[in-house]
Order: structure tokens, then C-alpha cells, then sequence
């Protein structure tokens, strides 16, 4: 019998089992009602997202797979595709923080190799409460070391990313994974069950009970009962998935497979149900011949479970036998469990009996999809007003400070533990504006970079949205690359409060208006919802994975400053614009202020003239103006540089001094010039009436800025640096 208490156990609605039991034509089993929860969660099925995520660009002339399958592809030319895509695994991170984040990658991963590509590069977006407390280091030591674990062993490098700090992540850190992979155009391999009567393999690892209900778990609320959810985390094998990507790759390489689907979330439920639905076809199975690690499980168990490492393959029943030699050679199972029937039935067999028996498309692509109410947050008015600030007597102390924000700070000890060289493709090492990789014996390489800021999606969301964009191109045209494609992972709390719905709708806004002015295609992502821990929502976190080309690998650049006595030129214009700055937050404690604005012409404008002058190769260096404002910018380029040159600076924009140093203003870009280049850089900005601002001359051992003649820091760059550097949490500092 299934009462409302079972229901409340799956995270079913009594409308929505109204709903399945008109669908299916009686009451379902437990077995059946297990499917419909996953496959109806949020995490799966998008129910309150799906209407709102139609508003963004998803076509363009180099898109070969948009939204809907396991990872977005681009035609990036020469008969070469890459595919890519953002995953999120933020419950279980927190719950086992190691093997939360490890199979995060693992994820990811197969959702690039089950395509046909190799992958090629991991990156990752972190976000934790403040380090003062423990329980936030425990969480960040377990994931980053899940992530480099799963990495490292597998054989792909991990490249990039970001880590922010704020205390609404302290009961709920996001994990957002990105992967990017290479494959040829002609050989991309999709998630469909044709052909009555081609045969259903299951490949890879065993089934065993750990992640069952970790879909329906990512899309509830958390509450007291933590420790209760560890058998919701799957356990993962990076050595078992390097093995099975080697054996997918290589069937895929000899044409033997009709489909494949990766048994991710909601692990067979969600291969069977989905391969079957995009073909119009069915699917019998027979769960007695899944291989099986633990004993006396139930259908339910393992329909349900989310163990890692299998991928369902439907292959032709002559090719079978190869299939099979392929993966035993890998040391793998690949076992006929089923058929791909006529009609449109998922039909599963246990002990000789029917266990499940229902319509795929009503699993798929009949759950119910809600609009939200949505209503402007009774935070916004107060938080949004910021007072006039106190003057500032020592900005060198104020500027220092800052520098050893968390934030901020350098983050080699968080990229040190991930092996980013192994393939030997990375160009550029972790910590600048974008990561480079090479593409072999080819003349261009690709750059990605992934941005989101929270604060700014927190006090103003469609705001937060574009420039959530707009950075994360800003950052790849600063090393010559220009965006050809992005996807989205879109962290937010519990769709069902008003407020909440109102945030999402308007960062959906923003990041669908900022696409279209860049002219780049949303491929793909991810919507994390129900990111709230007793009653606490995360700040909204749209974070955005931008892929772009570099024409010409040998003239790509890097932030930091090249030689003394070159130009330091800012591209755009400062403004007095402090709210929801890091220095309101990390000086003033203050979350507060409105987000600085964004003309999403004139940043593309500002892009577009980077570019040109790369190409021209009119300049030496280029780095993106962010969090922290033009004095961290100009303090890391000179901390990147080799030699650690530093600068000197005269301004004369008639705004107060902490605006002009810590405002975070957007469109702006420092990039240095040659005396020789430095002119003609100035001419061609007037000519494209670009704002163009020479401040003075890298060089010396000091970083010196003067506003309208009067000194205003005057700091040498070992005082700087210490500060930048040093501010590595404990745990991490005897690595």
C-alpha cells in the first residue's frame, strides 16, 4: 500500500502520484514508484527550471548537440569537435566530502567519453563557508582531494577553476565540475535504443547499493538527518573508469555501437527509460543477469542504485561478441541484459517475473512542469543601500589586506594537488585569466574559463547573470581566445519559495541576454536546485563554463607584466562603483551595495579590441579587471610575471581613491605595450573608440600608484607577494 508517508519518502506530491497512476492506467509497485521519483525529481527532470531555460540561446552555425543530451559538441574545424559540459554535485560533497567531489568527476567524464570524445581537461568552481571553522576546512580538504584523487588517476589533468569563501556555503559548499573533450565530427556517438531487437550490454563495474535515491536526495532540502544520507553518495574508481573509457572509446573507434548512455543519475533507471524515450522505441531487461557486488538485492535496489563506473550500450547482435572481447580485454564486464523492444514499454524482469511495466515516455517526458511563483526578495531594498564609507588613512595596509583575502589570495595550493600536465596539452598553468590547451599538430588551441559571482547574483540577479558571462569572455579574450561556446551551472536554492524562483528567473534573464550580445550558444548545464540546509539558502551561483578558440597558439598571452619600462595601459574606464565589492566585504564586512553595472555592448566592444591588438601583436600582456578592483589586477600581474616587476602608476580619473582602487568595475582590461607599440595601440583604441588609458610604466621592485600626482600605495612587491601568498590554510601548508 502507498501512503502519503512513502510518497513523502520519495519526494512524490499526492497530485504528482495522482498524475503517474493516470499515466501508467493502475497503482504503481514500489518498484515502479522508485523510477517515477527519480526520473520525476528535479534533478532530473528540470520541472520548475524547463520553462525559464527555453529563453536561452541554444543554436548556432557551429552547433552540432545543444541541450538534451550527455554533453554539448562544437564544430571547431579541421573534421575536430569538442564536447563539453558543467555537472554539479554539491549534496553529496557535503554529506562525504571526498567521495562527494571524486564522483563529481567521474560523472563528468563518462558524460564526455559515452559522446565519442576523449577527454582532455577538468576544471572546477568551488565554493566553501569561511575557514575560521572547522567543519568548513574538513569539507574543503575532503573535496579538493576528491578531485585531484579521481584526476590524477584517471590520466586527466585538471587545469583551472575557481574558489570563493562566503558563510553561506558553510552548510551547503558547491562542487561544480566542468570536462572538456576532443572527438572527431563524424564520429559522435548519442544516448538512443534503435533497432527492435538489438541487444541492451551492461558494461563496467558492478551494481551495489550505494547512491540509491541520490537523485531525489539532490533535490530536497537538507535537514538534520546528515548522516542518515552517506548511503545517498556513491563510492567511486577512478582506475575501474579509466579502464572503461579506454574499452567505450575503442568499440566506439570499430563502429560497434547503436548507442550508449552513462547510468549517472538515477543509474539504470535513467539509461533505460531515456535511451528508449529519444528513440520511440522500448525496452525489456532482466535484472537477475546484472552483475551484482552485493547479494540479496531487490529490484528496487537496483533499478535505483547510482553506483559509479557503468554505461548502458545497445549494439547490433552481430557485433555483440566483439563488444564483449573489447571489454574483457579491459578487464570489464559487458553483459546481455535485455532487447530493445517495439512499442514504447519499459518492461524489467525479476526471479521470471514482470516487476516493471510502464510507458517510457510518461517516465521522461510526461512529469509535470511547474511555473513557480516568484516574488522580489524583502532583503533587496536594505541590502542594495550602502552608506557613505569612512575615508581611508592608509590604503597600503588597506591594500595588503586585501591581497590575503581568502578569496583573493593565490590559490597554488589548491591547484598544486591536481596533475595538470599529464596529456602534456595544458599551455598555460592554473591561475590565470583562462586555461590554454594545445590541439596537436594544430596551429590553434582551445581556452576555457569558468566565472560566477555570487554577491552580485545575491543583490542583483540578472545583473549577476551577464556578468557572469561577459567575465568569463572578458577572461578568454585576455589570452587571444574568442568564445564559440558556453554552458551553465546554475546553483540555487528551493525553487519552491518565491524568492528564490525570482532569482533564478532573473539570472536566467541576464545570462540569456549577455549570450546573445557575445553570440555564443548555451550547449548545455546543469540546474542545481534545493541547495538549503535547515532552512538557509546559498546565494544565487550561476556559474558559467565559456569554451573559445585561439587561432594562433604562438601569440597567445598571459597576465603578467613581460619586461620593464613597458606601457601599462587600461582598456575601459573607471568608475565610482564600491558595492558588493571584496573590499566592502573583506574590509568593511559588509555585504551590501548595488553590483557594478554592465553594457554588454561596450564589454563585447572592449573584447573585440583585445583581440585585434593580440593579433596586431600590439601588446605584451592583457588581465581582466575583477574581484578586488584595479589594484589586485595591477598586483597580479606582477605577480605572474617572471621576474616580478612591478609598476609604477599616475591616475586622473576625478573619482575618490578606494573606488578608483578596489571598484570592480567591469569592462575593463590592463594590458601592457612596448614604448614602440604603446602609441599605435592608442591610435587604433581612438579609431575604434575604445577608451584607452596609458597609466605609467612597468618596473623596479615596487607597486606605486598615484592619484592626480598624490601617492597613494607605495608598496614593495615582497610585501605584496608574502601577503598573497601565505594565506593557505593550515591543513594545506605541510603539503
Amino acid at each position: 500500500m502507498i501512503d502519503k508517508k512513502i510518497l513523502d519518502e520519495h519526494n512524490l506530491t499526492v497530485e504528482e502520484y495522482k498524475r503517474i497512476v493516470q499515466l501508467i492506467g493502475r497503482e504503481p509497485n514500489i518498484t515502479e514508484l522508485g523510477i517515477f521519483s527519480l526520473m520525476w525529481s528535479e534533478h532530473c527532470s528540470y520541472k520548475s527550471s524547463k520553462m525559464h531555460l527555453k529563453k536561452l540561446p541554444v543554436r548556432g552555425k557551429n552547433v552540432i548537440q545543444g541541450p538534451g543530451e550527455n554533453a554539448g559538441i562544437i564544430d571547431i574545424g579541421d573534421g575536430m569537435a569538442i564536447v563539453f559540459k558543467i555537472e554539479s554535485h554539491n549534496h553529496p560533497s557535503f554529506i562525504e566530502p571526498y567521495q562527494g567531489a571524486a564522483t563529481g568527476a567521474g560523472g563528468i567524464l563518462r558524460d564526455i567519453f559515452t559522446m565519442g570524445a576523449r577527454p582532455i581537461a577538468l576544471l572546477d568552481s568551488l565554493r566553501f563557508g569561511p575557514l575560521s571553522k572547522p567543519r568548513n576546512k574538513t569539507v574543503m580538504e575532503g573535496v579538493i582531494s576528491g578531485i585531484a584523487g579521481y584526476g590524477n588517476s584517471i590520466g586527466v589533468p585538471t587545469v583551472g577553476g575557481d574558489v570563493y569563501f562566503n558563510g553561506c556555503y558553510s552548510l551547503n559548499p558547491l562542487v561544480n565540475v566542468f570536462c572538456l573533450g576532443i572527438a572527431e565530427k563524424d564520429k559522435i556517438f548519442y544516448a538512443k535504443a534503435e533497432g527492435a531487437g538489438n541487444l541492451v550490454l551492461y558494461v563496467g563495474s558492478k551494481t551495489g547499493r550505494d547512491g540509491i535515491h541520490g537523485a531525489t536526495m539532490a533535490s530536497a532540502e537538507f535537514g538534520e538527518d546528515l548522516e542518515q544520507k552517506r548511503p545517498n553518495v556513491q563510492v567511486g574508481d577512478p582506475f575501474k573508469e579509466k579502464l572503461l573509457l579506454e574499452a567505450c572509446l575503442e568499440i566506439m573507434a570499430r563502429d560497434l555501437v547503436v548507442g550508449i548512455q552513462d547510468m549517472g543519475a538515477a543509474g539504470l533507471t535513467c539509461s533505460t527509460t531515456e535511451m528508449a524515450a529519444k528513440s520511440g522505441s522500448g525496452m525489456e531487461i532482466d535484472l537477475d543477469l546484472v552483475p551484482q557486488r552485493e547479494e540479496g538485492m531487490t529490484p528496487y535496489e537496483i533499478m535505483l542504485s547510482e553506483s559509479q563506473e557503468r554505461m548502458l550500450i545497445v549494439a547490433k547482435k552481430n557485433k555483440v561478441r566483439e563488444v564483449q572481447e573489447i571489454f574483457s580485454k579491459w578487464d570489464l564486464d559487458a553483459v546481455i541484459i535485455g532487447h530493445v523492444s517495439d512499442g514504447d514499454r519499459l518492461k524489467v524482469k525479476a526471479g521470471g517475473e514482470t516487476v516493471v511495466d510502464i510507458p517510457v515516455d510518461a517516465v521522461v517526458n510526461l512529469c509535470p512542469v511547474y511555473e513557480r511563483e516568484s516574488v522580489i526578495p524583502s532583503y533587496m531594498e536594505s541590502a542594495t543601500r550602502l552608506d557613505p564609507l569612512p575615508l581611508m588613512e592608509n590604503y597600503d595596509q588597506t591594500f595588503v589586506k586585501l591581497l590575503s583575502s581568502p578569496t583573493l589570495a593565490d590559490k597554488e595550493w589548491v591547484y598544486r594537488q591536481y596533475d595538470h600536465m599529464v596529456q602534456v596539452n595544458t599551455a598555460l598553468l592554473p591561475g590565470g585569466d583562462a586555461s590554454i590547451l594545445r590541439l596537436k599538430n594544430k596551429k590553434k588551441a582551445l581556452a576555457v574559463a569558468l566565472d560566477g559571482n555570487s554577491l552580485y547574483s545575491y543583490l542583483n540577479p540578472r545583473t549577476g547573470g551577464k556578468i557572469a558571462v561577459a567575465e568569463a569572455c572578458r577572461n578568454l579574450a585576455c589570452v587571444g581566445a574568442r568564445p564559440v561556446g558556453v554552458t551553465n551551472c546554475l546553483n540555487f536554492g528551493n525553487p519552491e519559495k518565491p524568492e528564490i524562483m525570482w532569482q533564478f528567473k532573473e539570472v536566467i534573464e541576464g545570462i540569456a541576454e549577455a549570450c546573445k550580445t557575445f553570440d555564443i550558444p548555451v550547449t548545455g548545464g546543469n540546474v542545481s536546485f534545493y541547495n538549503d540546509t535547515e532552512g538557509i539558502s546559498i546565494f544565487p551561483t550561476p556559474v558559467l563554463g565559456v569554451v573559445g578558440i585561439i587561432e594562433d597558439m604562438n601569440k597567445a598571452l598571459t597576465p603578467g607584466f613581460q619586461e620593464e619600462e613597458s606601457s601599462v595601459i587600461l582598456l575601459g574606464e573607471n568608475k565610482d562603483e564600491l558595492g558588493a565589492s571584496e573590499y566592502i566585504k573583506h574590509v568593511f564586512n559588509m555585504e551590501k551595495g548595488r553590483p557594478p553595472q554592465i553594457d554588454l555592448n561596450k564589454e563585447r566592444q572592449i573584447h573585440e579590441f583585445c583581440l585585434e591588438a593580440i593579433a596586431l601583436e600590439l601588446i605584451e600582456s592583457a588581465h581582466d579587471v575583477s574581484e578586488g578592483g584595479l589594484a589586485v589586477c595591477l598586483a597580479e600581474c606582477s605577480f605572474f610575471s617572471r621576474q616580478k616587476i612591478g609598476f609604477s602608476l599616475n591616475l586622473h580619473d576625478d573619482i575618490p581613491p578606494d573606488a578608483l582602487l578596489f571598484g570592480e568595475t567591469q569592462s575593463r582590461i590592463v594590458v601592457t605595450a612596448k614604448d614602440g607599440n604603446s602609441k599605435k595601440l592608442l591610435e587604433l583604441a581612438e579609431k575604434r573608440k575604445v577608451k584607452a588609458t596609458e597609466m605609467g610604466k612597468t618596473g623596479g621592485d615596487r607597486m606605486i600608484i598615484s592619484h592626480l600626482d598624490k601617492k597613494i600605495i607605495d608598496v614593495s612587491i615582497n610585501e605584496a607577494h608574502k601577503a598573497w601568498k601565505e594565506s593557505i590554510p593550515e591543513v594545506f601548508r605541510m603539503r
